[in-house]
């Protein structure tokens, strides 16, 4: 199904919206402020971005030496690699870090250096995602083979273990992202028409991808191989370590923003509608989590507030913890949940649960007594 057939009900409590909007671009004015990045955010980028790279440097001038300071420089990149995927290129490329489209380019781009392409990241998050959050078939972050994350997708034998392996995949993640996914990707998404969305062909897009991930592994594992002082495979085991960090960090703080127990999930009828409004099915389908926590709440940008973030995806992450509570009211007003969790603790707990659920069935069971 394309992803232009999927239409909302704009009939649905569309004074929701607009209402909360106004009272947003308000608080904005009232206190005189930008909706991009501050000067907190400016900060964090500098920290965020030396995490990655300062190690990497240390480790490729050989100023650390032996082999446990060089696995330590690579569980920091990996952090690092963590800071930058959630706080510095996620809001470049949905262009809430500046007014300036040049400077959420430049640092938009930076996931590159990362091992993704900024292109087909944009696909899956920004139109996919952010789109059809939720939604069977068209929300590529839940769209996986070996992990359950939908009850209305097909369930396989192998499911039911998926509370226990799903870590493994988890980790897996960026590695799969560096290797593979994004050629997959292009390929998909070239059929559904969303690359010449971007205006690219094919061609150029898989030039562009074969050409990042070159350079993205002769920086990341061909140099380090040949500089380094240790074994190589010392140097293999830092740059997996460093990916598992980052797979597992970014797959476990998304997921449990989507795929838990309060969370709704949703599939268009046979004419491609859902029930809700935009907006609505948003807060339908988000939940936010460990609120309270602010080092957890800087290092993962802001994504602990992902109703906010998935409501306001254009205003910087710097700023969801103000709009929470007006974000709150709002829906309790019109009558709408605002589904959150004190701790992270908890929401990956609930995660979890909800993958023992989808993987045995019984969550299908309760949909269907419902």
């Amino acid at each position: 199904m394309s992803t232009t057939a999927v239409k909302f009900n704009l009939q649905d409590k569309p004074e929701f919206v607009k209402e909360l909007r106004k009272r947003v671009n308000q608080y904005f004015k009232d206190n005189n402020i930008s909706k991009h990045a501050n000067l907190n955010m400016v900060i964090k980028t500098v920290v965020m971005i030396s995490l990655y790279f300062v190690p990497m440097i240390l480790l490729l001038t050989n100023t650390v030496s032996g082999i446990a300071p060089v696995l330590l420089m690579w569980v920091i990149m990996g952090f690092g690699m963590s800071g930058i995927g959630t706080s510095i290129m996620h809001d470049a490329n949905h262009g809430a870090y500046s007014q300036n489209p040049r400077i959420n380019q430049l640092l938009g781009f930076i996931v590159n250096f990362v091992g993704g392409y900024h292109i087909t990241w944009k696909i899956q998050h920004n139109v996919l995602h952010h789109s059809f959050t939720n939604v069977h078939g068209h929300d590529d972050d839940i769209d996986t083979f070996a992990i359950r994350l939908s009850p209305d997708q097909d369930r396989k034998k192998f499911h039911r273990f998926q509370a226990f392996y799903a870590v493994f995949f988890y980790s897996l993640m960026t590695l799969y992202w560096m290797t593979a996914k994004d050629f997959i990707n292009l390929a998909k998404y070239n059929k559904e028409g969303l690359i010449e969305g971007q205006g690219l062909t094919l061609r150029k897009a898989l030039v562009q991808v074969a050409f990042h991930k070159i350079w993205y592994y002769v920086l990341t594992l061909v140099l380090p191989l040949m500089l380094i002082n240790v074994p190589w495979y010392i140097t293999i085991l830092g740059f997996v370590i460093m990916h598992v960090i980052c797979g597992l960090f970014l797959a476990l703080v998304f997921q449990t923003a989507h795929v838990v127990e309060q969370t709704s999930f949703f599939a268009p009828d046979e004419e491609g509608s859902l029930e809700n409004n935009w907006a609505i099915h948003q807060v339908l389908t988000t939940a936010n989590f460990g609120k309270k926590s602010l080092f957890f709440s800087w290092f993962i940008g802001g994504l602990n507030y992902q109703i906010e973030h998935h409501l306001f995806p254009n205003i910087c992450h710097v700023h969801y913890k103000k709009l929470s509570p007006i974000v709150e009211q709002t829906a309790k007003e019109f009558n709408l949940p605002y589904h959150q969790y004190e701790t992270f603790m908890e929401a990956l707990s609930s995660h979890f649960k909800m993958l023992y659920q989808l993987g045995t069935g019984s969550i299908d069971q309760k949909l269907v007594q419902a």
